[in-house]
């Protein structure tokens, strides 16, 4: 799927655009029972000839009522529709909450920095990071224009010294490198601030 944010996503494939909400279904299907105001009378009549006539549906949100008129091949049709969007929300929520994207999101930026502080973490924790990030790598950071790696230590260690290219090459490139990082390495207080202030250099970069 495309590396897009659910609000793009729901632009395409949301029920609105697809005229599959509940306000649109009923107006496909049926009328509106209206109440106008009668000026001789001084007052709303509501029509009263659908009473019984129709199969009749009052709205929770603003309590307006419709007379259904559609007939049954048209409801399931609908049916049809909202069992479809519901899968393909299905497959949207599963796809949002696997893999790399349930530790990083999806990643929209077209050119990004991945700061790496590792902290005091243990042996099996490093590896478990550079296991997430070798994913992320691999799954999202291949569909964008550039990336690099910098990592936050007393003598700052950067993959390269600006954001290159995406290819299959470079991103076998940064596994690489980050598989050869030592676990401990020394740092100082300021080594986290100076990692983010370096990947911030470039403008047209996200970290």
């Amino acid at each position: 799927q495309p590396l897009i944010s659910s609000s793009k996503w729901l632009q395409h494939h949301g029920l609105k655009r697809n005229k599959l909400s509940l306000l649109q279904i009923l107006s496909q299907i049926g009328f509106r029972h209206r109440k106008d105001y009668v000026t001789t009378l001084g007052k709303l009549v509501a029509s009263r000839y659908a009473d019984g006539l129709f199969p009749q549906y009052k709205r929770a949100q603003d309590g307006s009522m419709y007379n259904l008129t559609a007939k049954k091949e048209l409801i399931l049709h609908f049916v049809d529709c909202l069992m479809r969007a519901i899968e393909l929300y299905k497959q949207r929520m599963e796809w949002l909450t696997s893999e790399s994207r349930q530790i990083f999101g999806v990643i929209q930026e077209r050119c990004i920095v991945i700061v790496l502080d590792f902290g005091t973490v243990s042996s099996a924790e490093f590896d478990l990071c550079r296991d997430a990030l070798s994913m992320v790598l691999v799954e999202q950071v291949t569909q964008i224009a550039k990336f690099n790696l910098i990592r936050a230590a007393q003598d700052l260690m950067k993959w390269q010294q600006k954001p290159i290219p995406v290819s299959e090459h470079t991103v076998k490139s940064a596994v690489t490198w980050l598989w050869k990082l030592d676990h401990m390495t020394a740092a100082s207080p300021t080594s986290s601030a100076e990692a983010l202030l370096e990947a911030r250099s470039d403008d047209v970069v996200s970290s």
